[in-house]
């Protein structure tokens, strides 16, 4: 079967193409969306360039064979040969975690934070006081915050909304880790997402501080309530 120029010119051309956004968008069984593609490749090409960190973000149904998350991560990254963060996340299995290799590499992003299921100290504060079983557990609550994936998966969505999360959820975290990197390496990324990585999360923090409000105005009218009760039964 004889092929023409211009059919083997396409097919090349439709290869380049795909090994192109496969190369920090690395999987993606979920999203498919070539906007979102474009943003990670962009910001993920931009980092390459400058700090020679290859952070790749990989977007699953779910994890393979019953593999826990950091197996899976661990065999995906004998595929690369030079420095490489893997920011992984699985819708099934409600999995999320970063791996990097070296090792060495985790001195350039605070993976404890970008991880952390709350995303403000007073959150952090507060839960420390109701979950804590001890001074220590105390301050290990405490301080862990400023998490910039969690909180936002962690979100109700409505119906037709839930991919719209996951993409602005896994990009915030993709950019946290990012922009950590460069600010390690003393280099400025102009793909870098900024200001929009704090308003996503200072919505989330006007959410969680409602709630506290709410329930500190059910608390206090409740004890009234029964106040009140007590006072008319004398």
């Amino acid at each position: 079967m004889k092929f023409s120029r211009g059919l083997s010119a396409l097919i090349l051309t439709l290869f380049f193409n795909a090994s192109l956004s496969a190369q920090y968008l690395y999987k993606d069984e979920l999203i498919f969306n070539p906007a979102f593609n474009a943003e990670v490749e962009k910001l993920g090409l931009e980092l390459y360039e400058k700090t020679g960190i290859s952070l790749r973000l990989v977007m699953l149904k779910e994890l393979p064979n019953k593999m826990n998350i950091v197996e899976y991560e661990k065999e995906l990254m004998k595929d690369f040969s030079s420095s490489t963060i893997l920011l992984t996340f699985s819708e099934m299995d409600s999995k999320v975690d970063i791996l990097a290799n070296p090792p060495s590499l985790y001195e350039y992003f605070d993976k404890k934070q970008i991880l952390s299921p709350v995303a403000s100290p007073v959150q952090a504060f507060t839960m420390a006081l109701f979950y804590s079983d001890g001074f220590d557990s105390f301050k290990e609550i405490a301080s862990s915050h400023g998490g910039t994936i969690i909180p936002l998966l962690a979100q109700k969505a409505k119906a037709g909304e839930v991919l719209g999360k996951y993409s602005g959820s896994m990009f915030n975290g993709y950019a946290d880790i990012a922009e950590q990197i460069a600010s390690s390496k003393g280099v400025v990324l102009e793909n870098a997402v900024g200001n929009a990585n704090q308003n996503s999360i200072f919505a989330v923090k006007v959410l969680f501080y409602g709630f506290i409000v709410y329930g500190i105005f059910l608390y206090i009218k409740r004890k009234l309530y029964v106040k009140r009760q007590k006072n008319e039964s004398k």
